[in-house]
């Protein structure tokens, strides 16, 4: 199969395009390379796949039609795996607009053009933030129609958006609402990466709230692993990608990666922010049971591998600006 990536200098983007190129998939990437976080981290993972066979780039912005409908015209695509996207919940308050442009418009734009070259399929990455006020483990029936930040309103309309073209053209959907993944070359504006970076530098973390919030963490490779399984033929469908364990609270995180780093962690409290979610916890039964998709790395493995990662790049990995 031909596949477009959106998003391929993205963290769940790379390694959904490193997985895809070992199972044998061609694999077109694209990418704005905007500067939303350090691109020295996008360059880094680009690299890891320009040597890859079946595999070609091109510097691309899904908002940009006419680029998207040359891309579409000069290729064969058998399916769309739409990565590209704002993300953070936070930084959607201060820049909405850029935030809807990327994650609604430019949904509608590749959805324009696969309508138009009759591609079948559509993978869409979603968000757990949709869930907020939601009684736990989130299940994707739950009505979610009161998110309270710009990000989460974004995907919902992209998520509403893919649900019309596959009621009027036919078109295979599958939305995956992820649950903050993490793992080496993760982004930095999350707090996995960034805790062990200000930890090794001895720099105070700011925490928002007393710690006690918690969170469903899922290791990047179980992540891209779901993202591959849902090319699958479903109709339409919303599935949850998490750990589907207890959730993690961020008090446990830091002492887990001031073990690791053998450094404590200074603080920085701050009030917890309305903007942010108490807790999440995905019901991951359906992505059993449609797609075959469990988590496979523990919290503990995972956090290893992270820490192992950024120690092994840490000469450049320690000048990322955080």
């Amino acid at each position: 199969m031909r596949i477009l990536l959106t998003g391929c200098a993205g963290f769940v983007g790379w390694k959904t395009a490193e997985l895809l190129l070992d199972q044998g998939y061609q694999v077109t990437g694209i990418d704005n390379l905007n500067d939303r976080y350090d691109c020295r981290l996008k360059t880094w993972r680009l690299d890891q796949l320009q040597p890859r066979k079946g595999y070609t780039f091109q510097k691309c912005d899904i908002e940009d039609c006419a680029a998207m409908e040359q891309l579409f015209g000069a290729n064969a695509f058998d399916a769309v795996i739409n990565l590209a996207a704002q993300s953070g919940v936070r930084a959607s308050v201060e820049n909405p607009l850029v935030y809807f442009g990327t994650n609604a418009v430019g949904n509608l734009n590749v959805l324009e053009c696969m309508r138009r070259h009759a591609i079948e399929k559509y993978v869409l990455a979603s968000t757990s933030s949709l869930y907020a006020g939601q009684d736990m483990p989130f299940q994707e029936s739950l009505p979610v129609n009161k998110p309270i930040s710009p990000y989460a309103a974004s995907k919902k309309a992209a998520e509403a958006m893919a649900f019309t073209y596959h009621h009027l053209y036919g078109i295979d959907v599958s939305i995956l609402r992820y649950f903050t993944a993490y793992g080496p070359a993760g982004r930095p504006d999350m707090a996995p990466l960034r805790f062990v970076h200000r930890i090794d530098r001895g720099k105070p973390i700011t925490l928002y709230g007393d710690g006690s919030q918690s969170r469903d963490f899922t290791y990047i490779d179980d992540i891209a692993n779901g993202t591959l399984s849902a090319l699958r033929k479903v109709g339409f469908e919303i599935i949850n990608l998490g750990g589907g364990r207890d959730p993690i609270s961020i008090n446990r995180l830091i002492r887990r990666l001031e073990n690791l780093l053998g450094k404590k962690a200074m603080l920085d409290q701050k009030p917890f922010l309305k903007v942010d979610m108490l807790h999440t916890w995905a019901d991951i039964s359906k992505a059993r049971s449609l797609l075959g998709w469990k988590p496979k790395t523990t919290f503990e493995e995972g956090t290893r591998n992270l820490v192992d990662w950024y120690l092994a790049e840490r000469e450049w990995a320690r000048q990322l600006e955080f």
